[in-house]
């Protein structure tokens, strides 16, 4: 018999989920619905507003799913019947279902700030009309403020501040900005080369409230300060798209994200939830967490995918691997930083170590490239890592990444078997994930 599967959403993961799914069952007949005519790349956004220039080249291509046989319908779903395993859209179309991929993504989390509703405040929303009002007002703007020095906040910060006509400022109620994500010394790296790029940083503000006749005029701190703004851009995180679910009576947590297993069910059997609809675990405390992004979305996908009518997959837990770059300076980050770790009652060794990226140093472009590597204090498990340089630091934050899923101890990452060269690494000498594993080894032999 052949299988009607139906994927609900059209984003990284909904698409990652209806490749994986042919691969798997060549015969089904695979149907992905999305609300959205044309798709923007999420992680691409800031990059409208400074590189690339408009929302057009920034688009995922429907080729692929073309090209897999996979049937596009622009529709929003508005109900599901479970036991009939029917689904109903906004059309009136009904279709029929044996397994259902649920990837409806997120919302941005907008603060209940007095303001937020006024003219040219903006949160960043994946919808190609929005984005276009964002840099229409952008055009007319002199001063552009950003709520929010999380990863996005801060691209969107260097991206606007990319234009040339327009004073950027940050506004981020902790002393640091990235400080969820990153321990002291690379917030602070990374606030210097925003400031010398232009941008001014307010970190450990608290903006209370956005002034205004119908337009954006004025941010208030809770200081009382008042800072001139023509723009503001919101950029403080986003919360689970759980609300298809939630009315169709499947499980979720206490943030709206779906509740899944190992294997990304739901709590119907023939439902999967993948992306930033569906609940996270820590991979080190195994506690619920938020994170919205695509690569880990993708994971979840394929793990669906392979799953559908046969367990072959298992997703265990999230490991958060993020990185991003402002001008030359890239940063990368894996896991649990050691601030974090001791909030959890983890003992851990942290080993900072930094060379060359290129060997010799004399070779042009060659800049200094660190590493910080946090362990188990006892057993010398690799549990985060935080890496800055030049662009190999994407890769080499991914390498860290996979040491820690797979549970590496530094007496293990001392004998990492690397390929170097000149133009391309570290020398095999001073490579830097190497060295910082022993320098561990020999720390945790201290302790024992």
């Amino acid at each position: 018999m052949e299988k009607d599967i139906v994927i609900i959403g059209g984003g990284p993961a909904g698409i990652t989920a209806a490749i994986t799914t042919r691969r798997y069952y060549p015969n089904a007949n695979i149907t992905l619905i999305r609300k959205e005519e044309k798709v923007l790349i999420p992680c691409g956004i800031p990059y409208i507003f400074g590189t690339i220039d408009t929302p057009e080249k920034n688009l995922i291509s429907d080729t692929i799913l073309l090209n897999n046989n996979i049937n596009l319908i622009i529709d929003e779903v508005i109900s599901i019947n479970k036991s009939a395993m029917t689904l109903t859209t906004a059309n009136g179309k009904n279709l029929s279902y044996h397994k259902m991929i649920m990837a409806t993504g997120s919302f941005p989390l907008v603060p209940s700030l007095p303001g937020v509703d006024l003219d040219n405040v903006f949160v960043v929303k994946k919808d190609i009309e929005y984005v276009r009002k964002i840099l229409d007002s952008l055009d007319k703007a002199k001063d552009v403020i950003i709520i929010g020095g999380g990863f996005i906040g801060l691209e969107f910060a260097d991206e606007c501040n990319k234009r040339g006509n327009l004073n950027v400022t940050l506004i981020e109620l902790l002393p640091h900005c990235l400080l969820l994500a990153c321990d002291e010394e690379i917030c602070i790296r990374v606030e210097k080369k925003l400031s010398e790029r232009g941008v001014k940083i307010l970190p450990g503000r608290k903006a209370k409230a956005i002034l205004g006749e119908k337009s954006v005029q004025y941010v208030e701190l809770e200081n009382g300060q008042k800072i001139k703004a023509d723009v503001v851009i919101l950029g403080i995180g986003v919360k689970p798209n759980g609300e298809l679910a939630l009315n169709v009576g499947l499980e979720v947590n206490e943030k709206k994200g779906i509740c899944v297993d190992d294997f990304m069910r739901t709590s119907d059997k023939n439902i999967f939830a993948v992306g930033d609809c569906s609940s996270k675990k820590c991979y080190l405390s195994g506690t619920s967490i938020t994170i919205g992004l695509a690569s880990i979305a993708a994971t979840e996908a394929r793990v669906a995918g392979a799953n559908l009518f046969g367990i072959r997959r298992r997703m265990e837990c999230a490991i958060s691997i993020f990185s991003t770059c402002f001008g030359n300076l890239a940063i990368g980050v894996a896991g649990m930083t050691e601030k974090n770790a001791k909030k959890l009652g983890i003992d851990v060794i942290s080993v900072e170590v930094s060379s060359p990226d290129k060997h010799p140093g004399s070779i042009p472009g060659t800049q200094d490239s660190g590493v910080k590597l946090v362990f188990e204090k006892y057993t010398g498990l690799l549990i985060g890592g935080q890496i800055y340089g030049g662009n190999q630091v994407g890769e080499m934050i991914n390498i860290i990444g996979a040491m820690i899923q797979h549970k590496m101890r530094a007496d293990e990452i001392c004998i990492f078997q690397m390929g170097t060269h000149p133009m391309l690494t570290a020398s095999p000498i001073a490579y830097q994930i190497v060295n910082a594993a022993q320098i561990a080894v020999m720390k945790v032999r201290g302790e024992r």
